[in-house]
């Protein structure tokens, strides 16, 4: 019988400053370093190790918890995020020339979103820490699961959105209790909204990268895979590439860590899977940095696209993302609004799948990079797609008043 929660300790050991190295305590909270950088949870990986094998997986509950040695410690505050399904994608990739094309569905997790792992392991940690009222700027899925794991720990949520988020966020977001506050701008607007209220009204800003732990929850996509892969083939533990859609990329991020965490246990080696950025051509501040050879990323001016988890103009960890990128020899580049309905439009039809405006950009953007000869016919690919569809109705509808561009062949 599977444990409803694993019974191994975190092997948490510190906080690190992802630039400095400096040494921060993980017994209280914490949001950047003393240099306004995102801290990175550090971990005894040798202790982990003895525990955290595939044996003792076999026998954890399906959820992202099962990775508890390389996660926050405290109870876990969980909707059974996590475990998401790998579905081989045979005929979409048929059409795109692509013979091992997989994708991973994060809109089947809790609140319809990745962001769920992210912030059941901050709630974890802040409520397991004293935080009484969590805060947060989100272009949307973000604060509906902020919302749905605060109303899990009996924490506060207070959440500023744009103006223009889709409805559903929205809704969802008041639905679970949380204090939505509506901004006009972006969502580098909200964020200056909640920086400049959070320390006089006690609020813990959970904004992203601005505390260590949405980066843990994240990095359990890469663990998956690695139990994901292997169980189909004990000789191919990892993809070839990797598409992932970029905002804040903390996805990305995670994912890099999570490789460079299994390397130092000893379950894969140096290799890497080819990590590709996938942002919109109208808010692609990562994706003109890969090309510039830049080390860090421009603010984006006038950012617009209906992906409204692609709409960030400056990332607070786009130093990360690019080193990320170019550590594992992938790329990074940007797709219009109409290529990533139309790939919408090919997984719902030839998948099943209805996916987020962002899943629909890694179609487009593989779609791309097959034709440009990045990827060979037989990369083993994995596309993910972080959200559900029906949370972005109002850019579905508009899809599907418009015919399918040539070349996509739903």
């Amino acid at each position: 019988m599977k444990s409803a929660f694993p019974s191994a300790p975190s092997a948490i050991t510190h906080l690190e400053c992802s630039v400095t190295g400096k040494h921060y305590e993980h017994t209280k909270l914490q949001n950047l370093s003393d240099t306004g950088r995102p801290l990175l949870a550090r971990y005894d990986l040798a202790a982990a190790a003895r525990t955290l094998t595939r044996e003792a997986l076999r026998m954890r509950s399906r959820t992202m918890w099962r990775y508890a040695e390389v996660l926050p410690p405290g109870e876990p505050v969980t909707l059974g995020e996590g475990m998401t399904p790998l579905v081989r994608a045979t005929r979409l990739g048929a059409a795109m020339g692509l013979e091992n094309l997989f994708i991973k569905d994060e809109g089947l997790n809790p609140t319809g979103s990745f962001k769920a792992r992210g912030l059941s392991a901050a709630v974890t940690q802040a409520k397991a820490l004293g935080a009484k009222t969590l805060a947060i700027p989100t272009a949307g899925n973000a604060g509906g699961a902020l919302a749905a794991y605060a109303a899990q720990a009996g924490l506060h949520a207070v959440i500023a959105m744009p103006a223009d988020t889709p409805q559903a966020n929205v809704l969802e977001a008041r639905g679970f209790g949380a204090d939505v506050r509506l901004i006009d701008g972006l969502i580098s607007d909200c964020g200056k909204y909640i920086a400049e209220r959070a320390p006089r009204e006690g609020w813990f800003e959970v904004s992203t990268l601005k505390e260590p732990y949405r980066i843990e929850g994240k990095k359990t996509m890469g663990y998956e895979l690695w139990e994901e892969f292997g169980a189909r083939d004990a000789t191919a533990l990892l993809p070839d590439v990797i598409l992932y859609p970029t905002g804040g990329g903390v996805g990305l991020i995670g994912m890099c860590k999570a490789f460079d965490e299994m390397q130092a246990m000893g379950w894969i080696g140096s290799q890497r899977p080819r990590m590709v950025s996938v942002q919109a051509a109208g808010c692609a501040p990562i994706a003109r940095a890969f090309e510039q050879g830049a080390a860090a990323s421009e603010f984006w001016q006038n950012a617009a696209t209906l992906a409204s988890g692609l709409r960030v103009p400056k990332a607070l960890g786009d130093f990360l993302v690019l080193n990320g990128v170019r550590s594992t020899h992938g790329t990074a580049l940007a797709v219009e609004d109409t290529e990533m309905m139309d790939g919408c439009r090919e997984l719902a039809a030839l998948e099943g799948i209805f996916a987020a405006p962002e899943g629909g950009a890694c179609v487009a953007a593989a779609r791309r990079l097959r034709q440009q000869g990045f990827i060979a016919p037989r990369d083993c690919v994995v596309i993910f797609n972080t959200g559900c569809g029906y949370k972005y109705i109002e850019a579905w509808q508009s899809a599907l008043s418009e015919p399918l561009t040539e070349g996509h062949g739903a």
